[in-house]
């Protein structure tokens, strides 16, 4: 398997990605799905990035959980 993490933001051309070990690193824009966005969980397979649905929705649901937590009345 290769390279994974989370977007951080997407700048110009280019994509910072927060890595498992916690460094961040910035890619080619070219490297990802057009629908990328900040918070996508991604995969590098094949010279390319792919995103991984599942993180992904899970990582929303988490902050989600979160945010409700924070803002009980």
């Amino acid at each position: 398997m290769g390279i994974k993490g989370i977007v951080d933001r997407i700048e110009g051309e280019w994509v910072a990605v927060e890595l498992e070990n916690g460094k961040m690193k910035d890619f080619p824009k070219v490297q990802f799905p057009k629908k990328i966005k900040p918070g996508d969980a991604v995969i590098h397979c094949k010279n390319r990035f792919e995103i991984d649905k599942e993180r992904t929705n899970d990582l929303k649901k988490e902050i989600d959980g979160l945010m409700d937590d924070l803002f009980i009345d």
